[in-house]
């Protein structure tokens, strides 16, 4: 049996793929990301780490792992399928903004502009794979108390890190009170604020299992090119024409 470990971490070469897509114009990448469901363990990391990353409220999630138990008894087994925004070539979110605070930009990405959006939420109900969210403006530490004397209190907790401004889109955003993005549909946006400084996003730097994989698919020497030529490919709901721009492998 073969037990030689691999020449380099897989982040490695992501990583390096990163680098010369941004010597590209930009309006040559398209982002892309695969998973690798076979390796997904269902640690939820990717979840928490996204979540660490972009100040996410109770009710915001941009990358859920859902399980669900396959197979007839006594042969079961969990599978687990991390599901971001999908970032559709032809999404039915940007369709149905009346504000247009939902498009695409040059690199393939679905973003929003949380300044323009006035939160009407019929992008949440045209998403066929549920995966927006809508911020409510609630807090964690809701009814944590602030007794005298405590180290932690609603007070401190807030101030250190749930009112701490996120950096979504490059931006600053406000402390969180009724401004910006409270009101505002929010999602998963392959961590743009990351990309623009050559870091993967969170979620596949946080992988344990090595699960989630990204790059420019249309760099043949990328990684998620490679992966994408495999017989494993596959994208949720094809038959809906909404062509994501994340894939999976069985």
């Amino acid at each position: 049996m073969n037990t030689a470990l691999p020449s380099e971490d897989l982040l490695i070469r992501m990583q390096r793929d990163l680098k010369r897509a941004q010597t590209k114009n930009p309006a040559d990448i398209k982002w892309t990301m695969v998973i690798d469901v076979a390796k997904c363990i269902g640690c939820h990391a990717c979840t928490i780490g996204c979540v660490a990353e972009n100040k996410l409220p109770p009710g915001v999630v941009y990358r859920p792992v859902i399980e669900e138990e396959v197979g007839t008894y006594p042969n079961v087994r969990r599978r687990f399928l991390p599901r971001p925004c999908m970032h559709c070539m032809n999404p039915p979110c940007v369709k149905v903004c009346p504000v247009t605070a939902t498009y695409k930009n040059q690199q393939g990405v679905t973003v929003i502009d949380y300044n323009r959006c006035i939160g009407c939420r019929y992008c949440l109900v045209a998403c066929p794979y549920a995966a927006r969210t809508f911020d409510f403006g609630e807090f964690y530490t809701a009814e944590t108390p602030d007794l005298p004397g405590k180290l932690v209190g609603q007070k401190t907790t807030e101030e250190g890190y749930e009112a701490h401004p996120a950096a979504e889109y490059g931006k600053k955003w406000a402390k969180r009170d009724d401004e910006s993005p409270v009101g505002n549909a929010r999602k998963c946006h392959f961590c743009l604020h990351r990309l623009a400084v050559s870091m993967l996003p969170n979620c596949v730097t946080t992988c344990v299992g090595r699960a989630t994989f990204f790059g420019d698919r249309n760099d043949p020497d990328a990684l998620v090119s490679e992966l994408l030529g495999s017989p494993r490919v596959y994208r949720l709901k094809q038959e809906l024409g909404t062509k994501p721009s994340v894939y999976y492998l069985r």
